[in-house]
């Protein structure tokens, strides 16, 4: 199984994932990791990603994707998948493949960000990545949880799902 860890910048991807990916022995991967060094650039000078500065990293992803689900590979993978295109296009790449959307209060993102260390993503960025945002509304393969609760509390309501799917 290939679970996405998604939602805007600051709501938490990472830390769950890695929590998850602990939780149920997966491996861990961080999309960010897959941007290329203009797009890091870019974010980190505060200009908004388009969709064609997107495509390559989301291509690059639906191939590892297609490749950790070919060869049986178990992963946690963190990336936004802001528009339903981005998951469609994932979901093109392998059949055992969950979402989990990490929704909640943009004060509380807008917060976390402000206290986050050695990462490339401004505060500023988070209305460009609200307004691309497409909430996952009646998307069956995701799980939608708010973020208000513990990363802890999160893991246990996802495992509680999947555990008896896995």
């Amino acid at each position: 199984m290939i679970i996405i860890v998604m939602g805007i910048s600051g709501s938490g991807k990472s830390t769950l994932g890695k929590l998850l990916a602990e939780r149920f022995g997966f491996a861990f991967e961080e999309g960010d990791a897959f941007h290329s060094k203009a797009n890091v650039e870019k974010m980190a000078a505060g200009i908004p990603l388009t969709d064609e500065d997107r495509k390559p990293w989301l291509e690059t992803l639906t191939r590892e994707i297609a490749k950790w689900s070919q060869k049986g590979e178990a992963r946690v993978l963190s990336c936004s998948a802001l528009r339903k295109s981005y998951r469609d296009q994932f979901r093109t790449a392998a059949r055992d493949l969950r979402f989990v959307f990490l929704d909640g209060a943009v004060e509380l993102v807008r917060d976390r960000m402000a206290h986050r260390e050695r990462h490339f993503m401004p505060v500023d960025l988070i209305e460009s990545q609200i307004a691309t945002l497409e909430v996952p509304d009646g998307e069956e393969d995701v799980i939608r949880l708010d973020i208000d609760k513990s990363p802890q509390e999160l893991v246990d309501h996802i495992a509680a799902i999947l555990e008896p799917i896995l």
